[in-house]
């Protein structure tokens, strides 16, 4: 069955998938830190009574969520030249990167804010607390607890997304597949390879989510005096 797969072929190209594992790792985190910025202002404006801060958040997370990765790449890819802005293709894979797990983060930090008993929070404001005392003392050191595993989740899913980025030719790992089955007509050593680059990713994202996860429930919930 392996007699004609050619390891020799994948080991001619290890250095271009060294490079593409690479890549895709740098994307990874510099659009996961895009998309946490956007989440946390995103959740901020979602979680004020106003409905002027409210709703255009609100609007933006659904629009976000309805709508498939592929054609927000392809909007602004293809669209923003169109209204006469013009970016680098890295910038626009990763912006669309970070839009797009903005709105998921978002979700994940207001149901760990929300999770947080409101006798916490009122008792705070019977201690003299400001809100920001209360933000910063009593609920977001309980809800980074309870977001840190999803997060981390939403970075597995970035990074398998980040594979979208091949279509509008960004150097990363599935690019690396895709030219090595170019240049040798061999699609199954390059997308089998590329496959096994990502389960590397994934299982060491897993892994820190799990040790994360046992961490977090190790460590005892301390109450300020």
């Amino acid at each position: 069955m392996l007699e004609n797969f050619s390891f020799r072929t994948i080991a001619e190209y290890l250095p271009l998938f060294g490079h593409g594992f690479l890549a895709t790792l740098w994307l990874s985190v510099v659009s996961f830190a895009g998309a946490l910025a956007v989440g946390i202002v995103l959740c901020a404006m979602n979680l004020q009574r106003s409905r002027l801060s409210k709703v255009p958040a609100k609007i933006y997370i659904d629009a976000i969520r309805a709508t498939p990765l592929l054609a927000q790449l392809y909007f602004l890819y293809f669209g923003l030249p169109r209204l006469g802005i013009v970016l680098p293709e890295l910038v626009v894979g990763i912006l669309a990167l970070s839009l797009n797990s903005g709105a998921y983060i978002a979700e994940i930090i207001r149901a760990g804010i929300l999770s947080i008993a409101r006798g916490q929070v009122e008792a705070g404001i019977a201690s003299g607390m400001t809100y920001m005392q209360r933000m910063r003392f009593v609920v977001l050191p309980q809800a980074f607890r309870v977001t840190i595993p999803p997060l981390l989740g939403q970075a597995i899913v970035l990074v398998k997304d980040s594979a979208l980025l091949s279509l509008i030719s960004v150097s990363e790992l599935t690019r690396a597949g895709q030219l090595l089955a170019s240049d040798r007509f061999m699609p199954a050593e390059g997308f089998i390879t590329t496959a096994a680059c990502y389960l590397i990713l994934y299982y060491g994202l897993k892994g820190l989510a799990a040790l994360s996860g046992r961490w977090l429930g190790s460590q005892p919930m301390r109450s300020r005096t």
